[in-house]
C-alpha cells in the first residue's frame, strides 16, 4: 500500500508542481483575456446602451469598495499587537472547543508536496478569478438575480470591513510557535500571484471572506446552473476553499465558520432588499394602472 501511495504521490507531484512564474508575470491580464473572450461570446447580451451603463455602474461600485478596503487596511496595520493577542484568544477558544485541528492537518499535508501545491493553487486561483467569472456569468445570463448576489457581497464585505477595523486578527501563518507554516509564501512557486502582500490586509483573518465569498459563488452556481456539472461545482467550490484556507495557514477553522455565517447573513439581507423592491415596484405598477 505504501508503495502504491508513493507512486501516486510522485505522479500527482509532477502534475501540481508546475512552475507558475509565467502566471505571476501575467497575473490579471490572463484573467482579463478570459473575461474578454467570455463577453465576446455573449456580445448580444451586452450590446445595448442600457446594459453598458449598468456594467459601468457595477465597475464603479467595485472600485469604490476596493478603496474602502485599502482605507481599512492602512488603519489596521498599526495595531499588530492587538491582532496577535486576538489570534491567541482564537487558538485558546478552539482548544477549549476541541477543534484546534489546524496544526495537525497542516503537518500531514506538508509531507506531500503535491497536496501543498494543490492547497496553494486553490487558495490563490480559486478565489478572485472564480468570483470575477461568476459575476460576469450572473450579469450576462442571470441578470434577474445578479443584484441579489452583488448586494450579498457588498453587505457581507461592509460588515467584514467593520470587524477587520475593530477586531484585527493575525492569521495562523504568523503564529510560528504553534507550528504553522505559511505554505503560500514558503512552499508555493507563485508567491501570492493574485494577492501580493503589499495589497492585502495581513490582519483580516476573522471572519474569512475568502471562504464566505466562495460560499456565495457556490450557492449561485448551484441554484442557477442548469446542468449536473454546475451543481457539483457549486457544492465543491466552498468545500475545497474551506480546506485550502485552513491547510495553507491563512485562516483558523472558526474564521471559516464565521465567514460562512456572514455570507449567509449578507445573502439573506440582499434577498430581503430584492423582495422589498419588487413589492414596491408591483405596488407602483398597480397604482399607475388604477389611475389610467
Amino acid at each position: 500500500m505504501e508503495i502504491l501511495w508513493g507512486a501516486f504521490s510522485t505522479t500527482a507531484l509532477s502534475v501540481f508542481s508546475i512552475d507558475a512564474s509565467f502566471l505571476s508575470a501575467a497575473r490579471w491580464p490572463l484573467v482579463g483575456i478570459g473575461l474578454i473572450i467570455f463577453i465576446l461570446l455573449n456580445r448580444s447580451r451586452t450590446s445595448s446602451a442600457a446594459t453598458l451603463r449598468q456594467l459601468a455602474g457595477e465597475v464603479l461600485i467595485v472600485v469604490s469598495a476596493y478603496f474602502a478596503y485599502f482605507t481599512v487596511r492602512g488603519l489596521v496595520e498599526t495595531r499588530e499587537a492587538q491582532a496577535f493577542h486576538r489570534a491567541i484568544d482564537i487558538i485558546e477558544l478552539e482548544q477549549a472547543l476541541g477543534i484546534f485541528w489546524e496544526p495537525g492537518l497542516q503537518s500531514y499535508i506538508l509531507r506531500f508536496d503535491w497536496l501543498v501545491n494543490l492547497a496553494n493553487w486553490t487558495y490563490i486561483w480559486g478565489h478572485w478569478p472564480v468570483i470575477v467569472f461568476a459575476a460576469i456569468w450572473l450579469f450576462l445570463l442571470h441578470r434577474e438575480v445578479y443584484s441579489v448576489y452583488r448586494n450579498a457581497f457588498l453587505i457581507s464585505g461592509a460588515i467584514g470591513l467593520i470587524i477587520f477595523f475593530m477586531l484585527p486578527v493575525a492569521p495562523p501563518r504568523f503564529m510560528d510557535a504553534w507550528g504553522f507554516v505559511d505554505t503560500v509564501t514558503e512552499r508555493s512557486q507563485a508567491y501570492r500571484v493574485l494577492q501580493p502582500p503589499a495589497f492585502v490586509n495581513q490582519y483580516a483573518a476573522m471572519p474569512s471572506l475568502h471562504f464566505g465569498w466562495n460560499l456565495l459563488v457556490g450557492i449561485a452556481i448551484y441554484r442557477h446552473g442548469k446542468s449536473l456539472l454546475f451543481k457539483v461545482i457549486g457544492i465543491a467550490l466552498p468545500v475545497v476553499m474551506f480546506a485550502s484556507i485552513v491547510l495553507t495557514a491563512n485562516h483558523y477553522i472558526i474564521d471559516g465558520l464565521a465567514g460562512g455565517m456572514l455570507a449567509i447573513l449578507g445573502l439573506a439581507g440582499a434577498a430581503a432588499i430584492h423582495q422589498y423592491l419588487n413589492r414596491r415596484s408591483e405596488e407602483s405598477g398597480t397604482l399607475a394602472s388604477q389611475h389610467t
